[in-house]
């Protein structure tokens, strides 16, 4: 018996959707369609667990395409995803009083954001880091040729935004595996650069596809074909964004580690085990045989033996999981647990005393900035892990003891 459901509308491809016991709103499942009756398409489009209605494509949906790509299904946070690794610490070893902990980790790491005119943006460098620089240097050859192609992505404050966290459900967190070890982990992409360049390709694409006159059923899921005029400028861009959030994890973590050596103070390894991961990119794979580019938007690749990252939402499990390749999924994953509501929602719907108790035991802000990341936002991880059961195993289970939220 297949552990996911087939949906099939009319003019499109089929649609497998490891759903079984999680919601799905009907706004999300005509955004599939849509997606579906895209001629580009290659065999179906497979829908996570954690689906729900996104901007451009549906968040938690693995769209596979032939000689062509999406850019607006990639989306704007190009490479966003996550880092984790495990200690040696265990949880005895933490102070009783967590706060000077997460105090270390903000302070660390610039995180949020500031819009006065003419002041520095609290979550950007005003001057970066060392571990910052050494990073960028692998990246700026690479960042000139993309600029000398399209000057305007010049000043997107990349470089001051590397090993920075952003704002909405980026985090940093400090967690606890049911053996009682310590793991950091934290959530974030490309910044305001990959925002840049996504922005910047969906409107090309958009112009292309009124040029060219297509037929499309959403405007957001115009594609450029292979041999284009901004094909291979995009794949270049989005390349490269890829790396930089991959990097700007990585600088992140860096940071995190040694902010978090300053109030803990046994000596401690650590990256026992270590995890980096995209949930929103695409990359050039094969599948049944085909040559073809795998847009993933918020899922996780989860080849046979892989490690990836679930999140749950603040207040909630994590899972450190082991891909099954499970070629129907397109060897996919779900990126997290998926909101049951939008923002604005949760935030009329929920009060400042219901978030506070539902981050019981977590050392978070507890305001009201951050009611919208409210775990009762999203749907139950539980559900959510049981429903892709064939497509990973759990390997660890984490709660969260510190979160830091852009």
């Amino acid at each position: 018996m297949n552990s996911y459901n087939t949906e099939q509308f009319e003019n499109g491809v089929p649609i497998k959707m490891w759903t079984k016991g999680v919601p799905v709103e009907d706004d999300a499942k005509k955004q599939l369609a849509n997606a579906s009756r895209l001629p580009i398409v290659f065999k179906h489009i497979a829908a996570m667990p954690d689906v729900h209605l996104g901007i451009g494509a549906t968040v938690g949906s693995v769209i596979p395409t032939i000689k062509a790509i999406i850019p607006a299904a990639v989306g704007v946070d190009i490479g966003c995803g996550m880092i984790a690794c495990k200690t040696t610490l265990s949880a005895k070893d933490l102070p009783d009083n967590l706060a000077p902990l997460r105090d270390a980790i903000e302070k660390a790491v610039p995180h949020g954001r500031t819009m006065q005119r003419g002041a520095r943006d609290k979550g950007s460098w005003d001057t970066p880091p060392e571990e910052s620089d050494t990073a960028w240097q692998t990246l700026v050859d690479e960042f000139n040729v993309i600029t000398s192609i399209e000057p305007r992505l010049k000043n997107t404050n990349s470089r001051k935004h590397l090993g920075t966290l952003g704002t909405g459900n980026h985090f940093i967190e400090v967690c606890l595996d049911t053996e009682g070890s310590v793991w950091f982990m934290l959530h974030s992409g490309s910044r305001g650069v990959g925002n840049a360049i996504g922005t910047l390709y969906i409107e090309r694409a958009r112009e292309e596809a009124i040029k060219n006159n297509m037929n499309l059923p959403d405007k957001d899921l115009a594609y450029f074909e292979e041999g284009s005029k901004y094909f291979g400028d995009y794949v270049r861009g989005v390349s490269w964004a890829q790396k930089f959030a991959k990097l700007n994890r990585e600088v992140m973590m860096q940071r995190v580690i040694a902010a978090a050596r300053t109030v803990i103070t046994k000596p401690f390894e650590s990256h026992l085990e270590a995890v980096n991961c995209h949930h929103n990119y695409v990359s050039r794979e094969t599948h049944f045989g085909e040559d073809i580019l795998v847009t993933r938007k918020g899922a996780v690749s989860a080849k046979a033996g892989e490690l990836g990252i679930i999140p749950g939402s603040m207040g909630a499990k994590s899972y450190i999981v082991r891909g099954k390749g499970n070629v129907e999924s397109f060897m996919s994953c779900s990126h997290g647990a998926g909101r049951t509501m939008s923002r604005t929602q949760a935030k009329k719907r929920f009060t400042l005393a219901d978030q506070i108790k539902a981050t019981e035991g977590v050392e978070c802000r507890k305001d009201e900035d951050v009611i919208d990341e409210i775990p009762m936002a999203y749907k139950d991880i539980d559900a959510v892990m049981e429903a892709q059961r064939d497509l990973v195993e759990v390997v660890y289970t984490l709660k969260q003891v510190v979160c830091v939220k852009g």
